[in-house]
């Protein structure tokens, strides 16, 4: 018998029109990608800065404006241009009308980041406070909005500011939760404007940010001098500039731009790179090595200009365009022929950087045949362990294709969303596995404390059973581009022994998987160490200050109890650490950082500079404790 179907009325009223808004603040996720607290580089919070930030370049790109300031106070954000002003009697319409903007006009904006006039309207829906000011030719005009509605706009005024566009915002906190900006990842963006545009000069809460040497000086930040195997080549062609150099790192370290914008995520211009890159040493050298052979440690990048750009979402961290312009060479043959001649020509120009190319190459090549067979073992070894069943309890979006209710859109978020808790014992992980969202989070389960591996070669990695396994779970081994989790987390207890863990695993990712520390893939999870509590409230505390607050508030004497390990927190108090307020610390390298010099430091053997550092520390601890207390 055939099924009956309920009766559901379809009519008019059922279609609806959302306002441009409106629609940004429902699916905030097709205008900013994710949302975030900041502890991430691709939250939200920053993509909205820069939206405002993409439209001052695109002004000093034009030649309008050497100057950018930037303040956050709180969470306050000032962007101030010195670029031509928006035109007086479109202010409003510029931040508030969807597909407005003067960037349709290709003769104005030939190759600028932002092409479809949503940017700053998406940080004005998305902002619990918005206001532009635009300055031109002796006057001024001013418009201030809540969540996209137009709370005043100012009538036109004299004055005798510079011409140019300032933009205060505060992000909606009821959008991004207990959000704050983290200085260090606005520190790269700031740095990578600056790269990418010579002469142009960022101001940020008072320190300057200024580049002469364009991806050269990208890549002299990036990386030590002392570990490089020949000096940075740097090549500068029409609409393409490129610099790159070998170290000893392993996988490959590739920093892609489009006019100006950083594409995290790569793209078709990275890809050709990659595949050019390889062709011109073949043909150097006139011998077929194996493509991962040649670009194992590399360090690049890659900056080209195109017209009408074409990204896969409106963040633009993943360029689709398979042209330079309507009607010009492919993005692969541009690239190619750039390679072709000015690489080909600096390495007939320079034998020694050649020389020490050549002998980098034949390196990796004699690592990879060495491991060969090992790693055949070991892949054979992952299998026979039963990954999936006793190691890791995967997430549905990688299980299977069954995740409820879902669209392409919504996969694809699903999937920018997935995250690996890397913990050890039975206890935590079980409180983990419960209190897990089974669609995108997944828990790997260590057995007792990892190898120490600095110093020692990848043949550990697959020699080593528990990180063979690892590697095999991220699915890492031939590199990132098959990564199955965008947050690597590692869940540990705040005592001594998971602070050993925490440290033995980022050796583990330093050493032989850098590029996920420099991606910003893997964090810290933070939980907290007590709960007070009396018969009306309980409060979460992550240190001894945030112990003696609750006390105070709650007042009395409250019950206190001290967490110990993950597995002392039930699952149904540990599902809020790892959802909505889950805490993530990111695991950053900071200017100056560079891995083999961390590694020696941290996990070589004892230094007094060590020692010092330990003791000097502690006693501020100790000092701090002793402050809340009393």
């Amino acid at each position: 018998m055939a099924e009956t179907k309920p009766q559901v009325n379809y009519t008019e009223d059922d279609i609806k029109s959302l306002d441009w808004k409106e629609h940004i603040r429902l699916r905030p996720g097709m205008y900013i990608g994710k949302l975030g607290d900041g502890s991430s580089s691709d939250d939200g919070i920053y993509v909205l800065i820069k939206e405002v930030l993409d439209n001052c370049i695109d002004e000093h790109t034009m030649g309008y404006g050497k100057h950018i300031d930037i303040t956050i106070e709180g969470k306050t954000v000032t962007i101030r241009d010195y670029g031509r002003g928006i035109p007086l009697g479109k202010v409003v319409d510029v931040v508030s009308k969807i597909n407005t903007g003067a960037k349709y006009d290709s003769k104005a904006f030939q190759k600028s980041v932002g092409l479809n006039g949503v940017g700053t309207k998406a940080v004005n829906a998305l902002s619990s406070y918005f206001k532009v000011e635009s300055f031109r030719e002796g006057k001024t005009k001013v418009a201030e909005f809540e969540k996209g509605v137009l709370l005043k706009e100012h009538k036109e005024a004299a004055s005798k500011e510079e011409n140019g566009t300032m933009v205060t915002f505060v992000p909606d906190e009821s959008v991004f939760h207990n959000f704050k900006f983290l200085h260090e990842y606005l520190d790269n963006q700031l740095w990578n404007y600056c790269y990418l545009n010579a002469g142009l000069i960022i101001d940020f809460n008072g320190k300057k940010y200024v580049s002469k040497n364009g991806l050269h000086d990208l890549l002299t930040r990036k990386t030590n001098a002392d570990e490089l195997r020949y000096p940075i080549v740097h090549l500068k062609g029409e609409d393409i500039e490129v610099a790159l150099s070998h170290n000893n790192d392993y996988g490959e370290d590739i920093f892609s731009f489009v006019n100006g914008q950083y594409t995290t995520q790569g793209g078709t211009h990275q890809q050709a790179f990659r595949e050019a890159y390889v062709k011109v040493i073949r043909d150097f050298f006139k011998k077929d090595y194996d493509a991962a052979d040649i670009r194992q440690s590399i360090v690049a990048a890659i900056s080209v200009r195109v017209q009408e750009p074409v990204f896969e979402s409106q963040t633009k961290t993943k360029l689709g365009s398979q042209n330079v312009y309507e009607g010009g060479p492919s993005m692969k043959k541009f690239v190619e022929e750039f390679l072709a001649k000015e690489l080909d020509n600096f390495l007939h120009r320079t034998p020694a950087v050649a020389e020490a190319l050549k002998k980098r190459i034949e390196q990796s090549e004699k690592e990879r045949k060495e491991l060969s067979g090992i790693r055949k073992l070991a892949n054979e070894r992952a299998k026979k362990a039963n990954l999936h069943n006793k190691k890791l309890r995967d997430c549905r979006v990688h299980l299977n294709d069954d995740v409820p209710n879902k669209n392409k859109e919504e996969f694809i978020a699903l999937q920018n969303q997935t995250t690996i808790f890397i913990t050890e014992g039975d206890s935590a992980s079980g409180s983990i596995t419960k209190a897990r969202n089974v669609d995108t989070q997944a828990v790997f389960s260590l057995r007792g404390k990892p190898l120490n591996s600095y110093g020692l070669t990848k043949k550990v990695v697959y020699e080593n059973e528990e990180f063979n396994l690892l590697q095999h779970a991220l699915n890492i081994e031939d590199g990132l581009e098959s990564l199955r989790y965008k947050n690597i987390v590692i869940a540990t207890d705040a005592d001594v022994d998971g602070m050993h863990i925490r440290l033995l695993l980022m050796t583990f990712f330093l050493q032989f998987f850098p590029d996920l520390v420099k991606q910003n893939h893997v964090f810290i999870l933070e939980t907290p160490l007590f709960r007070v509590r009396n018969k009306q409230e309980t409060i979460y505390c992550y240190d001894e200050s945030e112990k003696q607050a609750a006390i105070k508030k709650l007042s009395g004497k409250p019950e206190i109890t001290r967490f110990k390990g993950l597995g002392e927190i039930s699952p149904e108090e540990f599902e809020r650490f790892i959802t909505a307020d889950m805490r993530l610390q990111p695991v950053i390298l900071e200017q100056g950082d560079h891995i083999q010099q961390l590694l020696e430091y941290y996990m070589g053997k004892n230094t007094p500079q060590r020692q010092d550092f330990i003791i000097d520390n502690l006693k501020v601890e100790l000092d701090l404790v002793e402050e809340n207390v009393n």
